[in-house]
């Protein structure tokens, strides 16, 4: 009875609110562009309406607050909107599109919050959300930062690459994650691990906790595929290791976020190859297959074993040298097999060719 109430009171709003905009702005959208002085904020009186009866709504007890703020304030909004010297009819809302977001990529900051927020605000960097550390919390939720909004361009991908896509901040929603990477100074240009070991500093539970549920919402709303949640060093493998080896990938993947291998298919692949590995041109081809950017030259460079390093950093962490061994290799064609198998499938009778 409550949620069938809840529904009908809803939907009875919703309307009267709606009707009573469209009225009330096709009768003063005129007076309020030519008006001298006229404040956007002021052009939404049914807003202001709505909230307040929201407000009362939520005072009485009633939980239909959420809801009502839901349908009535946020799906439904003038159907006519005054802007400076024109008006705008949002009557005839197109189906034909989508978003333009097809990517989500996550960063490490290698830096504390204080400096993170200062070179994520200043001029020549930038990310849509910053995960603080520690982590901030506002009645019991935790708090994270937006930065640029997810219409507009941030400039966190840099010269990246995935699959046909270049240049991926045009396509991407971007989230820096608090944290200070390793202990030691080491860019991702650099293939070999500095002397001595390299501690990298963790990702505490609470943080985790504020990061899953954004990234849920961004991939929920721009249907973004499990396979191109993507670390930075996927799409720049040359140049960057964040989020780094302590990220824990599998633990996103098992709340819904990011690809990962099945178990029992990696041990079937990784049979497969402790008995005969893969060809390097095949390991370049599964790569390249996956997404990376890596041509299939036959000859294992430098520009190969950074990307293999990055497909290890996502998917085994444990060992990241970027040198071709069975386990990754069952890792690669075990998730072109769950995500990919069109390409798997191509790869395969390629190298089937090759070898009659």
């Amino acid at each position: 009875m409550t949620r069938w109430l809840t529904r009908w009171l809803t939907g009875w709003l919703t309307g009267w609110l709606t009707r009573w905009t469209t009225k009330w702005t096709e009768k003063n959208a005129t007076a309020f562009v030519t008006a001298p002085g006229h404040r956007r904020d002021r052009r939404r009186p049914a807003l202001l309406v709505g909230t307040l009866l929201v407000s009362l709504i939520g005072l009485a007890g009633c939980d239909l607050a959420g809801g009502l703020a839901t349908e009535a304030l946020i799906q439904r909004g003038p159907a006519l909107e005054p802007r400076d010297g024109y008006v705008v009819d949002h009557r005839h809302p197109a189906r034909g599109h989508n978003s333009r977001v097809h990517f989500l990529i996550l960063h490490y900051t290698d830096e504390n919050q204080a400096d993170s927020l200062r070179a994520l605000t200043g001029p020549r960097v930038s990310s849509h959300y910053l995960v603080p550390l520690p982590t901030r919390r506002l009645q019991n939720t935790p708090v994270v930062f937006q930065l640029v909004p997810e219409s507009r361009r941030a400039w966190h991908a840099g010269a990246s690459r995935w699959g046909n896509r270049v240049g991926l901040n045009d396509t991407s929603i971007g989230i820096e994650i608090v944290n200070q990477g390793p202990d030691r100074p080491w860019v991702g240009s650099e293939l070999d691990a500095p002397e001595g070991p390299v501690r990298w500093a963790s990702y505490p539970g609470d943080q985790l906790n504020a990061l899953i549920p954004l990234a849920r919402d961004i991939i929920e709303r721009h249907r973004i595929a499990s396979e191109h949640v993507l670390a930075h060093s996927d799409v720049a493998p040359l140049r960057k290791l964040d989020p780094g080896p302590a990220f824990p990938w599998r633990k996103l993947h098992e709340a819904g976020i990011g690809a990962w291998p099945e178990a029992p298919r990696v041990a079937h692949y990784r049979s497969r190859f402790e008995r005969e590995p893969p060809a390097l041109i095949e390991w370049q081809r599964a790569l390249a297959a996956w997404g990376y950017g890596i041509e299939a030259s036959g000859v294992w460079d430098d520009a190969s074993r950074a990307t293999l390093r990055a497909f290890q950093l996502h998917f085994r962490p444990a060992n990241f040298d970027g040198q071709p061994d069975a386990d990754s290799a069952a890792r690669l064609w075990a998730l072109l097999e769950r995500y990919r198998p069109e390409a798997l499938e191509q790869l395969e009778q390629g190298a089937q060719r090759k070898a009659l």
